[in-house]
């Protein structure tokens, strides 16, 4: 347990922490960027420079940093699971970037360190802070669609520049680890775990030798509910999700990556026409910020047997798994 500000320090300077997460930080009560480090030394000090932290000349030295509490890590997925290992072993607590790592063991591994050490550990899939989920769940609960029958959720995004390390098999690339994942959360934090893959379908690029985009069924057996998950990275860009009931229908748009300004809307259709649900702007980077800075301070989820964050990361993983090994693929012919 940590009293006071949360210290932060970043392991490597990605696009994602320089552009939403770095920021966040600025704007969130009690957390605290303290130590930067990057493979590019100037880019470590000029990030420090912004925040007010100290630039510190490698990853190693962020963890050995007594005045360190957690570390923030967004290198890519192939390097999660040694750097999020050795920030544990070093007693700080962890934000990983999504995924957590690129296989179920290793999840699960890290996550039962965490759970050792009493430290917390959580992967950061910002949009499940958003209280918009929350108001589906009320509506669903409710039963303003009767029974659930499907959902299908889809995150796409434009073609990355050539050089993105989305495109390197080595470092965890490709389109189901990336963007896949969001759908796939979307699906569990609506149905629950006991989801299974019943087909998969990934597109490859043989040139680089990952899937740039791809498809999911997932079955609930106990009642035959099923998940449609899309995903990719060379579409027009798409955020939503639909939850199709016995009697209505949900969908929401910007599901995943609003921006803090958007106000919400829930279209839910019935039997009575389509009721427009108007929620507050949110934003989700501080909200996620927050939650990780109060499981740090409390020990809320450091630990505890209670944790909901653990076993939605280890059955994500187990399922991102299962449409590797169930996918047909195209293009590429056989599995790459």
């Amino acid at each position: 347990m940590t009293t006071g500000t949360v210290r932060l320090g970043l392991l490597g300077t990605a696009d994602i922490a320089t552009r939403r997460i770095l920021p966040a930080v600025s704007r969130t009560p009690g957390v605290t960027l303290t130590a930067v480090a990057s493979r590019d030394p100037a880019r470590a000090r000029s990030v420090a420079a912004a925040y007010g932290a100290e630039a510190l000349p490698d990853y190693r030295a962020v963890l050995d940093d007594p005045r360190v509490d957690a570390v923030y890590v967004p290198l890519p997925a192939a390097l999660h699971a040694p750097w999020v290992r050795a920030a544990l072993e070093a007693g700080k607590h962890v934000l990983a970037e999504k995924p957590l790592t690129t296989d179920p063991r290793t999840t699960a591994e890290l996550l039962a360190l965490a759970h050792k050490s009493k430290l917390v550990l959580r992967e950061n899939y910002l949009f499940v802070h958003h209280p918009q989920h929350r108001a589906v769940a009320g509506l669903i609960a409710r039963g303003a669609l009767g029974e659930i029958r499907a959902v299908s959720a889809a995150f796409t995004i434009p073609p990355r520049p050539p050089a993105d390390i989305r495109y390197r098999a080595d470092l965890g690339g490709g389109a189901l680890l990336d963007v896949g994942g969001y759908p796939l959360r979307a699906a569990l934090l609506l149905l629950g775990p006991a989801l299974r893959v019943a087909g998969a379908v990934l597109r490859t690029d043989p040139a680089r030798g990952v899937d740039v985009a791809g498809a999911a069924l997932l079955c609930r057996d106990e009642d035959g509910v099923t998940a449609q998950l899309t995903f990719g990275m060379e579409h027009r860009y798409t955020s939503r999700y639909e939850v199709l009931g016995s009697t209505g229908r949900l969908r929401l748009d910007h599901a995943f990556t609003p921006p803090a300004d958007h106000r919400p809307v829930l279209l839910v259709e019935g039997p009575d026409g389509t009721r427009r649900h108007e929620l507050e702007p949110y934003d989700q980077c501080a909200g996620a910020l927050q939650a990780f800075a109060r499981a740090v301070r409390t020990g809320e989820s450091a630990g505890g047997g209670d944790d909901p964050y653990g076993p939605i990361s280890t059955r994500q993983a187990e399922l991102t798994a299962d449409i590797h090994r169930q996918a047909q693929y195209a293009v590429g012919g056989d599995a790459p």
